[in-house]
Parts: C-alpha cells; sequence; structure tokens
C-alpha cells in the first residue's frame, strides 16, 4: 500500500504540485483530439508537459489495434503490457491529465478503473490549470526512465458495455441512457462527422452535453453536478454514457461519479458503431 492517499477522483494542481516527486507517483499525458483537428496529442507532449509525465496513447496503442471502430477497450493481457510497459505497479497512485483541461483524460482515468486500478485520479483543469499557476513545465525527449511495473489487469466488466446491452435499456426504465454529444449532433439536425455514421440517438436517450458540466477548463463542483444528474436520473437508477466515439462518455462518467452516482457503464462503441449499423435504431 502506498503512503501517497488520492482524495478523490479528482486532484487539484496545488495537490499534484506538492506531491510530484513522490516515489509512487505516476502521472499520464492523456491528450487526444477529435478527428479533423490539426493536433497531435504525443507530439504536444514531447513540446510541452508536466515533469515526470509519460504519455498514454488510447488512440494508436493502448486499445484493440484490430477493431473497424476508434480507440476501443484493449484485451486485459494487453493492456497489463502496456501499462506495466509505463512503470505502473500495484501500488501506483496514478494522476491522469490533458492538454485541453478536462477532455481526455477521464477515457484514461475510466480505462484504469476498468481494468481493476482504485488508486486513479483525474486532474482537475489539467495542464491549462497547471500553467496558469506557473508551475515546472518540462520539454523535449529526456523522458522519464521507468522499469516494468507489476500492474495485474483484473477487467472490471460492468465499467463497459456493448451494443446489445444498450438496446436492451432502450426498453428498461431503470436504465438511463445519457448522450454527451452537442444538441445537434444528439436531434439530428447535424451531420455526424464520421462517414457512414447515421444521425439521431438511440430511442429513449437523454441528451447531456459534456461541455454543460464544465466551467472553462475545470469541471463543476459536486453540488452543482448532483442537480444537473438528478434532473436527468435518481441515483437509484443505472447511468450509460455515450458519446461519438466513448471519450466524452467518459467526462459524464466523472461527473456522475463525483455527484454520488455508482451503477456507471459506458458504451464503449458509441454512436460511431450505434449509428453506423443499419440494424440499431435511431430516432430523432
Amino acid at each position: 500500500m502506498s503512503s501517497l492517499v488520492l482524495p478523490g477522483a479528482l486532484v487539484s494542481v496545488d495537490w499534484l504540485n506538492e506531491q510530484i516527486n513522490h516515489r509512487d507517483l505516476v502521472l499520464l499525458d492523456a491528450s487526444f483530439f477529435m478527428p479533423g483537428v490539426d493536433r497531435d496529442g504525443k507530439l504536444e507532449w514531447f513540446e510541452e508537459r508536466i515533469p515526470g509525465s509519460l504519455f498514454f496513447d488510447f488512440d494508436h496503442e493502448i486499445c484493440e489495434r484490430n477493431s473497424d471502430l476508434p480507440h476501443m477497450m484493449p484485451r486485459a493481457s494487453d493492456f497489463q503490457e502496456s501499462v506495466q510497459n509505463l512503470g505502473i505497479n500495484q501500488s501506483s497512485v496514478i494522476v491522469v491529465y490533458d492538454s485541453l483541461g478536462i477532455f481526455s483524460s477521464p477515457r484514461v482515468w475510466w480505462m484504469l478503473k476498468a481494468m481493476g486500478a482504485d488508486n486513479v485520479a483525474v486532474l482537475d483543469g489539467g495542464l491549462p490549470a497547471w500553467k496558469e499557476k506557473s508551475f515546472a513545465i518540462e520539454s523535449g525527449n529526456q523522458i522519464k526512465q521507468v522499469n516494468k511495473g507489476d500492474f495485474i489487469a483484473c477487467y472490471q466488466s460492468e465499467l463497459f458495455c456493448d451494443a446489445d446491452e444498450v438496446l436492451l435499456a432502450t426498453q428498461n426504465k431503470q436504465r438511463i441512457i445519457i448522450d454527451a454529444r452537442s444538441p445537434r449532433r444528439f436531434s439530428g439536425q447535424e451531420a455526424e462527422p464520421r462517414e457512414g455514421v447515421r444521425s439521431g440517438h438511440m430511442p429513449n436517450a437523454k441528451n447531456l452535453p459534456f461541455a454543460d458540466i464544465l466551467v472553462e477548463h475545470k469541471i463543476q463542483d459536486a453540488y452543482e453536478l448532483a442537480l444537473i444528474f438528478e434532473a436527468i436520473a435518481p441515483k437509484n437508477n443505472g447511468l450509460i454514457f455515450s458519446c461519438g466515439s466513448g471519450v466524452s462518455a467518459c467526462i459524464l462518467a466523472l461527473g456522475a461519479t463525483l455527484a454520488g452516482y455508482e451503477n456507471i457503464s459506458v458504451y464503449d462503441g458509441s454512436w460511431t458503431q450505434w449509428g453506423g449499423s443499419a440494424d440499431l435504431p435511431v430516432v430523432s
């Protein structure tokens, strides 16, 4: 057991700055940008990063590489090998951040939780909040060298769901599907960015754009989050979060967790899979 204790699923840049040199801390940059955005998360990590951070590439490397869908969860054995190569141990305390504040870091937080990591948190405000405090920045190719870790992946299958489970949930009032896409995409008024994907949403799904639970580049406080989520579903309901490709759905999963919800699942294929399949029902 580590002597370093996380205050919760979210940590502040002040907390991180105080603990930055702790032997058990593993800091991961999970920066990712949507298709069509001319930015490269890994390249930007080389150019500017929080000292000691390692890059977690869930889009190209730590994903199911044989899938036709983007950045799907890999097999537990592949995930285990990848995170061991990042020096992650059973005793590691992991903090994940991204360069947009809170965008892709919750995806990696959720992936780690789903693989059995108990001590993992998201950095509130990410790199922008870190820079606002004028804390140290690192750059260049002098990357932190790590020994292979001993992390053992133990997949918590209830944290992710597939299309069959979501289809059942469209007819189950005890499970609420919440879509993190923009209102215009949800309603079908705006075309999907990926070719061949239909517009609209799942039957009986609710819309909560991920930006609605953020303030600038930070997440809203627990009280405000509780008000937002309780207006959609009581805490005894199971929640399934979806989005375009399983990234921003995890922002809502983080928000719901901070608001006190426990029965949470993320639809990994999200709208890329659902909207791309003619066999699945779509409404607008």
